[in-house]
């Protein structure tokens, strides 16, 4: 038997005992054939061949799979073939073999390579960073937008996508109100990628989708845009440029509040504006026309217009009075 026989009986002996997760689906001379996988969207299959002057040649390597994206794939078989090169003369079957499974072990984000490559052009401010963190599974995301910042921690799961992504160590120096509705909402936005909504027809077919991207992106655009938004009635700036003149009472005039579609108003300014008519309807948003919601304001439609004509009917009294003394 030559070296080449040798290397395939030694790799049908071992290499399921060696390598965790592997399964040999052919070993001949002409073709080499092995999967291995860690989960569902962490696998790889590798096609061998041999060169006409193995071992003095490395081996020819092609790697293979349904989850992992080409340009990752490309950078793995580089590094496949160097790690080849180190044991010409020798068997290399089975260190490449070796290298695969420790990449893959070693690299848990392996499986949302494309969605970081894309959150990183989004990173547009010399602060901004997206840092990969394989040993935590994790991404450590800073986003800022003029003195306003914020850093989080994007723990990846081990079966994700099948798992959506979750969020902790959340810094930032927005106001709490703020700071509550990031947290919840990209909480809310990493669960509905894996979980069905509650009202949907039963031909309506759901499967679990990678949440890594929409949920970063989402931390990312409020952050770009809430420093930069004026409030929908006075037109005013809402958050002042330095971070430390937020308005934290909750209860006073100038505090940002945050309606239901979106966008800001001054408390005071909210108020004012859901006490004057029109009433019909329900009060409108002025940028976007949805009606407009939210907690600090449950007066019907029907209350408001009462209340709204006692103030006038009073204001056109005292200004009776008014005129009488004058």
């Amino acid at each position: 038997m030559g070296l080449i026989e040798d290397e395939l009986e030694e790799v049908r002996k071992l290499c399921e005992h060696l390598i965790a997760g592997s399964r040999l689906i052919s070993c001949v001379r002409s073709m080499v054939r092995v999967e291995i996988k860690r989960t569902q969207f962490k696998q790889l299959v590798i096609c061998i061949q041999f060169p006409e002057d193995y071992p003095a040649s490395p081996l020819l390597i092609e790697l293979k799979s349904k989850t992992l994206v080409d340009q990752l794939l490309a950078k793995v078989t580089t590094v496949c073939e160097e790690e080849a090169k180190k044991y010409l003369g020798k068997p290399q079957i089975l260190k490449v073999l070796k290298l695969l499974r420790n990449f893959i072990d070693e690299n848990p984000l392996s499986c949302c390579y494309n969605e970081v490559l894309a959150l990183k052009k989004q990173l547009q401010g010399d602060l901004d960073e997206l840092k990969v963190r394989q040993k935590t599974s994790s991404l450590i995301l800073r986003v800022q937008q003029g003195n306003y910042y914020l850093r989080a921690k994007i723990l990846v799961p081990d079966d994700y996508p099948l798992k959506n992504v979750g969020l902790e160590d959340v810094d930032t120096n927005f106001p709490p109100l703020f700071e509550r509705f990031f947290i919840a909402q990209a909480k809310e936005i990493s669960r509905q990628c894996i979980e069905p909504p509650l009202q949907r027809k039963p031909s309506d077919a759901f499967s679990p989708k990678p949440s890594v991207l929409p949920t970063v992106s989402f931390l990312i655009e409020a952050v770009k845009t809430i420093p930069q938004d004026k409030c929908q009635f006075c037109q005013e700036q809402c958050l002042p440029p330095d971070p430390q003149n937020v308005e934290k009472n909750e209860s006073a005039d100038m505090h940002v509040e945050r309606v239901y579609c979106g966008h800001l108003f001054h408390l005071q300014c909210l108020i004012t504006y859901m006490k004057t008519p029109p009433f019909k309807g329900g009060k409108k948003c002025p940028l976007c026309n949805k009606q407009i919601f939210h907690d600090k304001w449950k007066v019907s439609e029907r209350l408001a217009e009462v209340r709204w004509a006692h103030q006038q009917a009073r204001e056109r009294e005292l200004q009776e009075v008014s005129e009488f003394f004058e």
